[in-house]
């Protein structure tokens, strides 16, 4: 009578305990050869949430397919941005902004892709937005980028929920990405309220790079809508204590997002208590 072989077993990367199959039955956390529930993306071991769609890790079908059902107006503004997109780059984006196709106005502005920062706000008038046709995969997602953050600036949530989506499909498009993508990725994820998301982005970025600024900016801001203080200071120290090194290496990232690092270390002094 031949025996059955031995299950094979390993160690958790979550919480370190011998685990065996695609989840670790002490923790949830997935184990290796385990797939997300919603896109099918391979998850790395001991991550929380998928890399690419942000859901949580041993999520069941059946969860998935509520989230995607409550998601379903955020898929809808998505596909309207690609016709957009499709439509503006046929007609090579020769109409001013804020036009309709009879040339009247009052409209929609077409997908906020002539934004990059506050000098190019809605009220401007006159200006016509450039053909994005030409634009690489990159720079329309800067744009929006940009878009998103100054809405978000300017308290304009419904707009925000509109752009969001078209934003992230830009990076979704450029995949895989860098840590300055998905840090953007989970920026604009976490002014338009999806969390899991933006958690994804965060966990993948320290994954890769344990003191990365950005991640650890991220992490710190999730914690701080969250309500959760100790999260919140044990992100900060690392913050703090990675400054220096970090900063050292001069990554492109780190000068495109000097603001937002800056005010970072100034407000985890401040919270911590260090003294400049």
């Amino acid at each position: 009578m031949s025996s059955l072989p031995p299950i094979e077993s390993t160690t958790c990367p979550s919480c370190g305990a011998l685990a065996s199959g695609h989840y670790c039955a002490n923790c949830g956390a997935p184990l290796a050869g385990s797939t997300c529930a919603s896109c099918a993306a391979e998850l790395s071991p001991g991550a929380k949430f998928c890399h690419r769609c942000g859901t949580p890790a041993g999520a069941t079908p059946a969860a998935t397919r509520e989230s995607r059902t409550n998601a379903l107006p955020w898929i809808v503004a998505a596909l309207a941005f690609l016709a957009l997109f499709a439509m503006a780059a046929g007609r090579g984006f020769n109409a001013r902004r804020g036009s309709t196709v009879d040339g009247s106005q009052n409209a929609l502005p077409q997908a906020g892709l002539d934004d990059r920062g506050p000098a190019a706000d809605d009220q401007s008038g006159g200006v016509r937005a450039p053909d994005i046709s030409s634009l690489s995969p990159q720079e329309r997602a800067d744009r929006l980028y940009n878009r998103v953050m100054l809405l978000a600036t300017q308290g304009k949530v419904d707009s925000v929920q509109f752009f969001a989506p078209m934003a992230l499909t830009a990076y979704q498009m450029m995949s895989p990405l860098n840590a300055d993508q998905r840090y953007d990725m989970g920026r604009i994820g976490e002014v338009a309220g999806a969390f899991p998301l933006a958690k994804a982005q965060a966990d993948t970025i320290l994954r890769e790079n344990p003191n990365h600024l950005l991640g650890l900016i991220l992490e710190a801001r999730l914690a701080t809508l969250a309500g959760d203080t100790a999260r919140l200071h044990a992100y900060e120290r690392r913050l703090v204590a990675a400054q220096k090194t970090e900063l050292a290496k001069k990554r492109d990232e780190y000068v495109r997002h000097e603001d937002d690092i800056t005010t970072a270390l100034a407000q985890a002094r401040k919270s911590l208590g260090i003294k400049s």
